[in-house]
């Protein structure tokens, strides 16, 4: 039977580790499953009011399992989303997931570590054209 769920990142469309981050899963989701959306676009910010999620914290990306079913408290956040994101990619990368045998309580406090000081790290994003222009079907919002 064939999955037809429509897997949904939404992540902090100002961040620059956050874009090259979604950069990176384009080029490795071949079968372009992954769709994403910043969370301050029009559909992150719906998504996370129907949700009950904070509007203004964008400092966790949100896994949605399915864009189409947006059940309440089915999204992944942080380090579970993230693997939950991988989980979606092609070849190796998608073994990346297997780290979610390690507990949230061990793994999330690095993710938040990096949330709080990206923007010192790696700085604004300044947006650039995609690497494939058929990509950009792939985003609810840019």
């Amino acid at each position: 039977m064939a999955d037809t769920r429509v897997p949904v990142l939404l992540y902090d469309g100002e961040c620059s580790l956050c874009n090259a981050v979604v950069r990176f899963m384009l080029r490795h989701d071949r079968r372009g499953r992954l769709h994403f959306a910043p969370l301050q676009s029009a559909p992150g910010q719906a998504y996370l009011r129907l949700q009950g999620l904070p509007l203004e914290d964008l400092s966790s990306l949100v896994f949605v399992p399915d864009w189409e079913n947006q059940a309440r408290g089915a999204q992944l956040m942080r380090t579970t989303g993230a693997l939950a994101a991988f989980a979606e990619l092609d070849g190796p990368w998608r073994h990346v997931s297997c780290l979610r045998v390690v507990p949230a309580f061990l793994r999330d406090p690095v993710y938040k570590l990096v949330a709080r000081t990206r923007y010192a790290i790696f700085g604004k994003y300044r947006p650039r054209p995609l690497e494939d222009p058929a990509w950009e079907k792939r985003f609810l919002a840019k």
